[in-house]
Protein backbone atom coordinates (compact mmCIF):
# COMPACT_ATOMS: atom_id res chain seq x y z
CA UNK A 1 0.00 0.00 0.00
CA UNK A 2 2.77 2.63 0.44
CA UNK A 3 4.30 2.40 -3.05
CA UNK A 4 0.95 3.09 -4.61
CA UNK A 5 0.31 6.52 -1.83
CA UNK A 6 3.80 7.65 -2.57
CA UNK A 7 2.90 7.13 -6.49
CA UNK A 8 -0.34 8.73 -5.94
CA UNK A 9 1.63 11.77 -4.34
CA UNK A 10 4.01 12.41 -6.95
CA UNK A 11 1.75 12.26 -9.76
CA UNK A 12 -0.12 15.22 -7.51
CA UNK A 13 2.79 17.15 -6.81
CA UNK A 14 3.91 17.02 -10.87
CA UNK A 15 0.44 18.13 -12.38
CA UNK A 16 0.58 21.25 -9.52
CA UNK A 17 4.02 22.03 -11.02
CA UNK A 18 3.09 21.75 -14.27
CA UNK A 19 -0.03 24.18 -13.87
CA UNK A 20 2.09 26.69 -12.25
CA UNK A 21 4.32 26.01 -15.65
CA UNK A 22 1.35 26.97 -17.80
CA UNK A 23 0.06 29.99 -15.45
CA UNK A 24 3.44 31.64 -15.66
CA UNK A 25 3.61 31.01 -19.27
CA UNK A 26 1.95 34.63 -20.25
CA UNK A 27 3.90 36.38 -17.74
CA UNK A 28 7.17 35.30 -19.16
CA UNK A 29 5.59 35.65 -22.53
CA UNK A 30 5.21 39.77 -21.52
CA UNK A 31 8.67 40.06 -20.21
CA UNK A 32 10.21 38.40 -23.44
CA UNK A 33 7.88 40.55 -25.86
CA UNK A 34 8.72 43.94 -23.94
CA UNK A 35 12.50 43.06 -24.33
CA UNK A 36 11.68 42.20 -27.90
CA UNK A 37 10.20 45.50 -28.41
CA UNK A 38 6.90 43.33 -29.73
CA UNK A 39 3.49 45.02 -29.28
CA UNK A 40 1.61 41.96 -30.54
CA UNK A 41 3.00 39.85 -28.08
CA UNK A 42 2.55 42.39 -25.11
CA UNK A 43 -1.15 42.17 -25.90
CA UNK A 44 -0.92 38.65 -26.40
CA UNK A 45 -0.31 37.95 -22.96
CA UNK A 46 -3.19 39.72 -21.85
CA UNK A 47 -7.01 39.41 -21.68
CA UNK A 48 -9.20 41.55 -23.28
CA UNK A 49 -10.37 43.06 -20.76
CA UNK A 50 -7.45 43.52 -18.44
CA UNK A 51 -6.55 46.29 -15.95
CA UNK A 52 -2.62 47.58 -15.06
CA UNK A 53 -2.10 49.80 -12.60
CA UNK A 54 0.53 51.00 -10.78
CA UNK A 55 1.88 52.93 -7.27
CA UNK A 56 3.31 56.34 -8.58
CA UNK A 57 4.72 59.09 -6.95
CA UNK A 58 3.18 59.48 -3.76
CA UNK A 59 1.36 56.28 -3.57
CA UNK A 60 -1.34 57.05 -5.81
CA UNK A 61 -2.26 54.27 -8.31
CA UNK A 62 -2.26 55.23 -11.87
CA UNK A 63 -4.31 53.13 -14.60
CA UNK A 64 -2.87 52.38 -17.59
CA UNK A 65 -4.38 50.82 -20.75
CA UNK A 66 -2.81 47.28 -22.41
CA UNK A 67 -3.02 49.36 -25.84
CA UNK A 68 -1.16 52.02 -24.79
CA UNK A 69 1.43 50.25 -23.02
CA UNK A 70 2.01 48.09 -25.92
CA UNK A 71 2.43 50.74 -27.71
CA UNK A 72 5.40 52.11 -25.64
CA UNK A 73 6.86 48.80 -25.76
CA UNK A 74 6.38 48.25 -29.93
CA UNK A 75 7.99 52.01 -29.94
CA UNK A 76 11.18 51.31 -28.25
CA UNK A 77 14.27 49.47 -29.48
CA UNK A 78 14.97 45.76 -29.02
CA UNK A 79 16.88 45.16 -25.44
CA UNK A 80 15.57 48.51 -24.03
CA UNK A 81 13.23 47.14 -21.59
CA UNK A 82 14.72 44.40 -19.45
CA UNK A 83 12.79 43.33 -16.74
CA UNK A 84 14.48 40.76 -14.55
CA UNK A 85 11.96 38.80 -12.36
CA UNK A 86 11.92 35.86 -10.01
CA UNK A 87 8.53 33.82 -9.80
CA UNK A 88 8.36 34.30 -5.92
CA UNK A 89 4.74 32.55 -5.26
CA UNK A 90 2.11 31.02 -7.51
CA UNK A 91 -1.68 30.33 -6.45
CA UNK A 92 -4.02 28.60 -8.11
CA UNK A 93 -8.00 27.47 -7.88
CA UNK A 94 -9.19 26.25 -11.05
CA UNK A 95 -9.43 28.93 -13.64
CA UNK A 96 -7.91 31.85 -11.45
CA UNK A 97 -4.61 32.42 -10.58
CA UNK A 98 -2.02 34.94 -8.41
CA UNK A 99 0.96 35.21 -9.09
CA UNK A 100 3.86 37.48 -6.90
CA UNK A 101 6.78 38.58 -9.01
CA UNK A 102 9.76 41.02 -7.94
CA UNK A 103 11.64 42.07 -10.52
CA UNK A 104 14.56 44.87 -11.27
CA UNK A 105 14.27 46.78 -14.44
CA UNK A 106 16.91 48.05 -16.79
CA UNK A 107 16.37 50.84 -19.34
CA UNK A 108 18.60 50.57 -22.53
CA UNK A 109 21.22 48.24 -20.17
CA UNK A 110 21.13 51.01 -17.02
CA UNK A 111 19.43 50.13 -13.86
CA UNK A 112 15.74 52.06 -13.18
CA UNK A 113 14.33 50.82 -10.57
CA UNK A 114 12.82 47.93 -8.76
CA UNK A 115 9.40 46.67 -7.41
CA UNK A 116 6.99 43.67 -7.16
CA UNK A 117 4.25 42.67 -10.22
CA UNK A 118 1.19 40.86 -8.43
CA UNK A 119 -0.35 39.32 -11.65
CA UNK A 120 -3.81 37.87 -11.32
CA UNK A 121 -4.94 35.19 -14.51
CA UNK A 122 -7.82 33.88 -16.30
CA UNK A 123 -7.65 30.51 -17.55
CA UNK A 124 -9.84 31.74 -20.80
CA UNK A 125 -10.49 29.55 -23.33
CA UNK A 126 -8.52 26.58 -22.26
CA UNK A 127 -5.26 29.24 -22.44
CA UNK A 128 -4.16 31.02 -19.32
CA UNK A 129 -4.20 35.90 -19.74
CA UNK A 130 -2.88 38.46 -17.66
CA UNK A 131 -6.42 40.11 -16.15
CA UNK A 132 -5.16 42.09 -13.83
CA UNK A 133 -1.63 43.52 -12.87
CA UNK A 134 -0.42 46.15 -10.14
CA UNK A 135 2.79 47.12 -9.30
CA UNK A 136 5.48 48.68 -7.00
CA UNK A 137 8.17 50.80 -7.81
CA UNK A 138 11.21 52.06 -5.76
CA UNK A 139 14.97 52.75 -6.48
CA UNK A 140 15.88 52.27 -2.96
CA UNK A 141 16.32 48.37 -0.99
CA UNK A 142 17.02 46.60 -4.21
CA UNK A 143 18.55 43.46 -5.23
CA UNK A 144 20.71 43.67 -8.26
Amino acid sequence: MKPFIFLLISSFSFAQNSVEKEVVKPIENLFQAMKSADSIGVKNAFSSSAIMQTFGKNNEIRTEKVEGFAKQVGGSKVGDLDERFTISKVLVDGNMASVWVPYQFYYKGNYSHCGVNSFQLAKLNNEWKIQYIIDTRRKDNCIK
